[in-house]
């Protein structure tokens, strides 16, 4: 009896410990599943039940400064399925072959699309209004489209470099775009439904929408007009000379706002995938590049605020000057011999450059240079600006000084290059280079606003004010010639520069013409760059190539800005005698008839024809004679009377010359030109070399470059 009740005693025991064990994992598991796995439990149930359905936001609108549209955000349905709903309903494979009918797609791949163990999927965004309407009425289960924004460029391809492109998730991914995406991008929203075990929607369950917030509006400094004038004549040089790329910028010397930026080739933004990559590269900001001579007004700003020259310091260039073992010479050594600092920028002569550079030697050279900005990025509102390249400046010798004074062995980026020439027009203060005037919010609050930073004073207004007007001699006597502005007095400075080989050194027949200046001289409005790469054909100088797309850009901007024109009255009193405007009188001297007409009018002369014949022998004032606008310069013809002459020259060789060299080449000499067609000269008569009397006349050739 007692072995009878001690083991029934343990079999109660036994089961107690069980259940006790039993309940004790029954509680452990309860408070695993409730507090240590709850949250993520819970949200696993959440979605199970919920189905969150994105709203997007809308992007900021783009505007020019003048409240013009840039970039805009319009509205299109785009098409997604609840797998759940799709795959409840039993008709998956109709589903798909009615989507994939009606949206141009593959049936297998929405198939496999709208399946998916998820609870949502896109099956196409941004769909056309047609494609929209169809599905709409087909009333397909699983099946519904929500209102999305895209980007929409209303001016094509104007200022794309600028604006960039936005992707097909409302996110930008290049230029303003993408730089300002955090503000310009808003925030999305989301409808979010409650749905039974059967994927139904549960009346009067959850339905919450997070409505979304719209981007930020950006007004920026691009001017729409001046951005078209420049991609025009950007276009007309690119086209012309066929060449690589080419890139130009207009700028606010006085505020650093970029006025105009453009790039070629370039590219459509809504349709950007239809074209190359490299279109989409803004050379302005990203792309480094020897810049020749433009980068002497660096050099002479330099030497004027060292007091190491003045206008009248006098050089002289035998065409070559050696530097250890190099030899550094102006362009087909060319000899200009004599002549004073301000002639030097005129001529753009490197023997005399590479000696300023020497005098300024390398620690304060490189000062200057840093000053100016180069070697580090401006700072610009874009994306993907290059620092440039510098000679390092602890392994320079004298050989990279001499080459970096007049342009070479230094890389700038275009943007580099016009925000340090912007300092000389602005009084020798350098300001930061922007973009973007003001962010204004969805509900028109600026919510940040940029204004003008003086980054440093580079020199001082006194060696800013004389280098704008040795830089005007560049445009009136000097490589400029062909950016003289009517109306306006203009500043610049031409460049050509080597193009550096891949495999080291420079390439033989490939160069980058360029100019850069500025205008009104005397006050600067804008400053204007304008840089080709590899032009085709000669002439390749920059005052060819670059000068007269400058001129161009700069004369019509400055007349849409209605800059008053040069000419300056005295007071209002009549007995004041009127002040007029002096001009320099240009060489017509060889020219033909039609074409020195053409020239004095330009500069706003009066023409009186002395005698007979159809080139120029004579004129009254001599060229560069400054006479007041308005007043007359007689022209008298050559008769071509060879028995009165005296003296004798020997014929220079004039093949692939412009007939505007030759014209200045034959006067120089004292003889006489009869053109005959246009373009370059490829043949002549007498024969180079021929030894003939002052006086004569010779017979020149001239084809259309390219023939």
């Amino acid at each position: 009896m007692q072995t009878s009740n001690l083991i029934v005693r343990k079999r109660i025991i036994t089961l107690f410990l069980l259940f006790a064990v039993g309940f004790f994992g029954l509680g452990f598991r309860i408070f695993w599943v409730q507090f240590v796995r709850g949250t993520e439990l819970s949200e696993k149930a959440m979605q199970n039940r919920m189905r969150d359905v994105p709203v997007e936001s809308k992007r900021g609108i783009i505007y020019d400064r003048n409240g013009q549209e840039l970039a805009i955000s319009i509205s299109s349905d785009s098409i997604y399925a609840i797998p759940a709903e799709v795959l409840a309903s039993g008709q998956a494979k109709v589903i798909a072959q009615k989507l994939a009918n009606v949206l141009d797609m593959d049936q297998a791949a929405v198939l496999e699309r709208i399946s998916k163990q998820s609870s949502f999927e896109w099956v196409k965004r941004q769909v056309d209004a047609d494609q929209s309407a169809a599905i709409r009425d087909m009333d397909l289960p699983g099946i519904d489209m929500t209102e999305e924004s895209r980007r929409y460029y209303p001016k094509a391809t104007l200022a794309s470099h600028v604006l960039g492109i936005a992707g097909m998730d409302n996110t930008g991914l290049e230029g303003i775009d993408y730089y300002y995406n955090d503000l310009v991008g808003g925030t999305p929203g989301q409808i979010v439904i409650e749905h039974d075990a059967a994927n139904r929607p549960i009346p009067e369950a959850t339905h919450k929408y997070i409505a979304p917030i719209d981007g930020a509006d950006l007004i920026l400094t691009i001017d729409e007009t001046i951005q078209y004038i420049t991609e025009r004549e950007l276009d007309k040089v690119f086209k012309e000379r066929q060449a690589k790329a080419a890139a130009a910028i207009v700028m606010d010397p006085a505020t650093g706002e970029i006025l105009a930026l453009a790039n070629r080739p370039t590219f459509d933004p809504n349709n950007y995938g239809d074209y190359p990559d490299k279109n989409r590269r803004n050379w302005c900001i990203s792309d480094a590049y020897e810049p020749g001579s433009t980068m002497k007004i660096t050099t002479a700003a330099m030497a004027l605020e060292e007091n190491i020259v003045d206008e009248n310091t006098k050089f002289y260039c035998p065409g070559y000057i050696k530097v250890g073992k190099e030899t550094i010479g102006c362009p087909d050594r060319k000899a200009h011999g004599d002549q004073t600092f301000a002639e030097i920028v005129e001529n753009s002569c490197n023997v005399g450059f590479v000696q300023v550079g020497l005098e300024l030697g390398l620690s304060r050279y490189f000062s200057y240079v840093e000053k100016f900005g180069f070697g580090k990025a401006t700072g610009i509102d874009l994306p993907g600006e290059a620092a440039g390249i510098l000679v390092d400046k602890t392994n320079a010798k004298q050989i990279d000084l001499a080459t970096m004074a007049m342009g070479q062995a230094n890389a700038v980026t275009p943007i580099q290059l016009i925000t340090a020439v912007s300092a000389v027009a602005n009084n020798g203060q350098k300001m930061q280079p922007y973009l973007v005037k003001q962010v204004v919010n969805s509900e028109g609050q600026i919510i940040k606003e940029n204004q003008p930073v003086m980054a440093q004073q580079v020199v001082s207004e006194n060696t800013a004010d004389r280098l704008c007007l040795i830089l005007e001699g560049e445009v009136i006597n000097g490589t400029g010639k062909n950016a003289y502005l009517e109306g306006y007095r203009c500043a610049g400075k031409t460049g050509t520069a080597e193009k550096i080989s891949p495999t080291g050194g420079y390439l033989a027949n490939e160069y980058v013409a360029s100019f850069v200046g500025f205008a009104p001289a005397n006050d600067p409005r804008l400053v204007c760059l304008v840089v080709v790469d590899a032009p085709q054909g000669y002439p390749y100088y920059g005052g060819w190539v670059a000068a007269p797309a400058f001129r161009e850009i700069m004369r019509d901007s400055l007349r849409y800005l209605e800059e008053p024109m040069s000419e300056t009255k005295g007071s209002d009193n009549q007995n004041d005698v009127e002040k007029t405007e002096q001009v320099i009188a240009p060489d017509v001297v060889n020219l033909p008839l039609t074409e020195a007409i053409s020239t004095m009018k330009d500069r706003g002369l009066e023409v009186k024809v002395a005698g007979t014949g159809n080139i120029v022998w004579q004129q009254t004032p001599v060229a560069g004679s400054k006479i007041n606008k308005g007043s007359q310069v007689i022209i008298k013809m050559s008769p071509f009377d060879e028995e009165n002459n005296t003296g004798e020259v020997t014929v220079p060789d004039l093949q692939g010359k412009s007939m505007k060299e030759v014209a200045s080449i034959l006067a120089e000499l004292g003889l006489h030109l009869i053109p005959e067609g246009s373009g370059l000269a490829y043949e002549q008569l007498p024969e180079a070399g021929k030894v003939i009397s002052t006086g004569s006349s010779l017979k020149v050739k001239f084809q259309p470059i390219g023939e």
